[in-house]
This record gives structure tokens, C-alpha cells and sequence, in this order.
């Protein structure tokens, strides 16, 4: 941007990153300095090779938060005019632009120079994940929400996302924000591109504005795609290639008139911990084949296995090209049953038909002598099960190695008050009695159960009268990703099913780990039902990130 140029000397490098993930305590950092920018004539050559594939790209100008970069280079543009650092680590900062006239010019100035670079009809304004702390502190702030006659924070942020839409109209552009935007009022003309789910594409389509949805569950190709233990670090989540597949960007909720406002949707690979352009061809290849043939294909007409076929063959020529593709066609799945009263089961296979899987159940190394994983295997005491994919005798992907520890409750038949988060809960409510611990990395995983906006009630049928002691719970702890452990959890014993008696209560669950492991000693009783109520942690504070 050749108006600012500190934008180039100040705000495209930060001094150091950070190591490992936000939520490794303590935070560790690399010491080395980073950053760049492209020059205008590199954006030009960019643009034009786009076009020539029938390509075009919209650029992303983020406002009114993530904006600390800016904030950096000229600290004017904030609430408060103070110097503040480039970030040197990946979130969500309190200093965001301060709706000032001389941040508008700025802004303006700089999407004038962004408009000559791109064609594009739509421009990108960011909108997302702004906190209200710097505006809510701010005297010019809450003076202009007086004298606009604003209800609170989020209208000034509609406020803020209209002028510059004016503005993006005025020559010609129309603008695309995250869901975000759609607090306060939504901007006359905008196009909503929802990401927290599909609740903000479905309100914005029934306002009769456009919608692209890219929601976490389906489109975030920087998640964890394999459970593999050598897959290369990621932000966290897990969407594996047969998920991106399931994805139906049409809600069933809007009418067919509503639903023509839904343009499609995207898929997003954010690059924080992917260091080369192999690694994001990786991260991208082969669900971009998924989700483009979700996008341009009838529901009616999709069908995973012949996907899976055609893709082997298209695998192969990617590879002949040099792309760096994720091959997990091959590796061995597994579906572990639970929670039903009928003991745990495994069953296992892979998105390809071509593989034979062999298993052990010793914790010895799988060969292609092994026995072959033809049926459901019922998992009746702690062990180790191991399961390869082998063709003509050799290993090919990745295996599974399932540590069981069959306890009390494994396999019996449970029941919930509530139903759990659909996104956080792949592996169904079994994953709570089947024998296995979910991941220390990965919230996302079929082992986790997630709630959100209810508590955790549980009650566990034991199939008879058994002598307890203890129990134990885990719970996953990431408040980086909105993910937090309840406050407290109360133990209730029954004979019959009808009656229950409190047994044991633990109150005050914290912890800076990852997984925090709750241990509950109860009064020795012999008990068939069980249930366990366990509160959640409520609304997260503001700007408690």
C-alpha cells in the first residue's frame, strides 16, 4: 500500500512466533523475526494468472478487529493511540480500529489502492471476531454511540460495517463479511459468509441477503484430517475426507426461495502452522476433490464410495503433476459401538475397497499373517487391538492402535437428559463407556462428547448390581477454542432406576492442562444405575480469550 508505508516497514513483520499451540503453557517463541508482504506488481501477475484459469480472487481487508498490525505501524488508528507490537501470536486482541474520520480515510485509502489491484465484484471486510473492550473503555467511542443514537458496541460495529459497504458501493464493489456481521444490523448489501455453523447463513438468507458457507464442521482444511499420531501439527479439530463429503450446503430450514441466496461455499486452509506450499497442498488435497463435488454435483447424484474410486486414479495424476497429496484412501478406520448395553465393539475398514486389514489384540505388530478383520470384534477386558491395511502382503496407510481399559461401566447401556453439541460428538454418546480416552490434541475427535448451552446428564444402567468405589472423568480444556471444563459434577446411585441417593459431589474443576482428569472416591455401594449431572461452565466472560 504505497499511501502507508509503515504498513510494509511495521506492520508485514512481527520479532518472533510462537511455538507449538496458543493453549501450550508457557508460551515459547522463536526468536526469530518474520514477515513480507507483496508488492503491487506481484499482486498484478497474481491477478492476471487467476484469470487466465477462470479464477478470480477477492482480496480480504480484515475490519474492524484483527487489526493490531495496523494498530502497530500507526497507533493512531486505535482507541487509545498508545504503540502496541505486531502479535507475535495467533488470537484475538483488544485493539481493534477506533471508529474515528481519520481511521475511515485510512481504511478508504487503502481500499482504493486494493480495488485498482482487483477486479473483483466483491470485496472482503473481514467483520469477524472484533471484541467490544476497547470501544466500551473508549470516550470517543461512547460519545458517537450517543450521538448516532446506537443501542450498544454491536450497532457501532454495524454502524462501522455500513460506512465502509457505502463507501465499497459507491465504486462499484459489493461487500462479503464473516457472520459476525450480522450483530447490530446487517450492512444493506452484504453477502455473509458463515463460519460458526450454518445459523448466520440461514438468518442472513432469510433477510434475502447472498450467503456462502464455509462452516468449521465441513470447511476448515487447516483441521486435522487423519488421527495418525505423525500427522504434521495443526491448529486442532478433525475432518477427515468422508466428513467433507457429508457436507450439504443448503440447510434443509430454508424455503426454496430462501435457498437460492446460498451462492456455495468455501473451503478455508489458514496457514499458521503450515511452513511450506507443500504442507498446504497437503492440507488441501484431496478434500478440495470432496467438497467440489459436493459444490457442483445434485445432492441427489453424490455417492461416497464411487468418489472414493474415481479419486484413487486422481490421486495418482496429482501425483504425477508434484502435488503434495494426503493419501488416507487407505487407512484403517475404526467404528467403536458402545453405550447400548451390549458390551464395546470394533469394527473396522477404509474409504478404499482394495486394502485386506489384519488386527492383533496383544499389542504384537501386525503382518500379513495376522488374522483379517472380517466381522465386529466384542472387546471383553483391557487390551491393546492393533489394525493395518495390506495389498499382495504389504502394509499401505496408516493403521489403529486402540488402548481399551474395560472398566465398571464399559459397554453398559447409558442414556443423556440432553443431547450433546453436533460438533463434538462423531463417535455418539457410547463414547462415553467404551473404553477409550479421547485425545490430549484433538477436541475434535470421536472420543469427546461436547455440550454447549446444556449440562451433562448421564445415566448408566450397569446391567446388574455392581460394587463401586471411585469414578473417573476426563475433560478436555481449551479455552482458546471456546472449549472449557464445568464447574462442578454431582454422582447419584439407584437400585431401581427410579430412586436415586447423592453419593459423591466434586466442585471447583480446574486445571492447566489440556486434560483435566476428575477423580471422585464414593461411599463403597453396591448399585445397578448411576447417573452423573454435570454442570456446565455457562457463559464464557468477556474477553475472557
Amino acid at each position: 500500500i504505497k499511501k502507508y508505508p509503515k504498513l510494509q516497514k511495521v506492520a508485514a513483520y512481527r520479532k518472533e512466533t510462537l511455538i507449538g499451540h496458543y493453549r501450550d503453557k508457557p508460551h515459547q517463541f522463536d526468536g526469530q523475526r518474520y514477515g513480507g508482504y507483496y508488492t503491487q506488481a506481484e499482486v498484478k501477475d497474481i491477478v492476471a494468472y487467476a484469470k487466465k484459469r477462470n479464477i478470480t480472487i477477492i482480496p480480504e481487508i480484515e475490519m474492524p478487529g484483527h487489526a493490531q498490525a495496523a494498530i502497530a505501524a500507526y497507533p493512531e488508528l486505535g482507541c487509545t493511540g498508545e504503540p502496541v507490537e505486531v502479535a507475535t501470536k495467533w488470537g484475538i486482541f483488544k485493539d481493534v480500529y477506533c471508529p474515528t474520520e481519520e481511521t475511515f480515510h485510512f481504511l478508504e485509502d487503502v481500499l482504493t489502492e486494493v480495488m485498482a489491484l482487483f477486479p473483483s465484484k466483491y470485496i472482503h471486510i473481514g467483520g469477524d471476531e472484533c471484541p467490544k473492550t476497547a470501544w466500551k473503555e473508549s470516550a470517543f467511542c461512547q460519545n458517537l454511540i450517543k450521538e448516532k443514537g446506537l443501542k450498544d458496541e454491536h450497532e457501532l460495529q454495524s454502524y462501522f460495517i455500513q460506512r465502509i459497504e457505502k463507501f465499497l458501493n459507491s465504486k462499484g464493489r459489493r461487500i462479503i463479511g464473516w457472520d459476525e456481521i450480522l450483530e447490530g444490523g446487517l450492512a444493506p448489501n452484504a453477502t455473509v459468509m458463515s463460519w460458526r455453523g450454518m445459523k448466520g447463513g440461514i438468518e442472513a438468507a432469510e433477510q434475502n441477503h447472498d450467503v456462502i458457507m464455509t462452516p468449521g464442521t465441513h470447511c476448515y482444511f487447516d483441521h486435522y484430517q487423519s488421527n495418525a499420531a505423525d500427522e504434521p501439527l495443526a491448529i486442532g479439530g478433525y475432518l477427515p475426507l468422508e466428513k467433507v463429503y457429508s457436507f450439504e450446503p443448503t440447510p434443509p430450514e430454508l424455503s426454496a426461495e430462501k435457498a437460492k441466496h446460498v451462492l456455495g461455499a468455501q473451503g478455508n486452509v489458514w496457514t499458521e502452522y503450515m511452513q511450506t506450499p507443500e504442507q498446504v497442498e497437503y492440507m488441501i488435497f484431496p478434500r478440495m476433490c470432496a467438497l467440489s463435488e459436493v459444490l457442483w454435483s445434485p445432492k441427489g447424484g453424490r455417492n461416497y464410495s464411487d468418489f472414493v474410486s474415481r479419486l484413487e486414479a486422481h490421486l495418482g495424476q496429482l501425483k504425477k503433476e508434484g502435488v503434495h497429496v494426503a493419501n488416507h484412501l487407505y487407512d484403517v478406520r475404526s467404528v467403536v459401538t458402545a453405550g447400548d448395553g451390549k458390551g464395546v465393539r470394533v469394527q473396522f475398514s477404509t474409504n478404499a475397497t482394495t486394502p485386506q486389514i489384519h488386527y492383533t489384540i496383544d499389542g504384537s505388530m501386525v503382518d500379513a499373517e495376522s488374522p483379517i478383520a472380517e466381522k465386529e470384534l466384542l472387546i471383553d477386558q483391557s487390551e491393546t487391538v492393533q489394525a493395518y491395511p495390506f495389498i499382495d502382503s504389504s502394509r499401505v496407510g496408516h493403521g489403529v492402535k486402540l488402548d481399551f481399559n474395560i472398566h465398571q461401566a464399559a459397554g453398559a447401556k447409558i442414556e443423556l437428559e440432553f443431547a450433546p453439541s453436533k460438533k463434538y460428538s462423531s463417535g455418539g454418546i457410547g463414547a462415553l463407556v467404551n473404553g477409550l480416552m479421547g485425545s490430549s490434541e484433538r477436541y475434535g475427535d470421536k472420543e469427546w462428547l461436547g455440550f454447549d448451552g446444556t449440562d451433562c446428564s448421564v445415566t448408566i444402567d450397569l446391567g446388574g448390581p455392581k460394587e463401586i468405589s471411585q469414578f473417573r472423568f476426563s475433560f478436555f480444556n481449551s479455552p482458546r477454542q471456546w472449549i472449557y471444563p464445568p464447574k462442578s459434577m454431582v454422582v447419584f446411585t439407584s437400585e431401581d432406576g427410579v430412586n436415586f441417593k447423592k453419593n459423591g459431589e466434586l466442585s471447583n474443576i480446574k486445571g492447566d492442562n489440556k486434560i483435566i482428569k476428575a477423580y471422585l472416591a464414593l461411599e463403597n455401594t453396591t448399585t445397578q444405575f448411576l447417573k452423573i449431572n454435570i454442570h456446565r461452565h455457562g457463559i464464557i466472560k468477556h474477553g475472557a480469550q
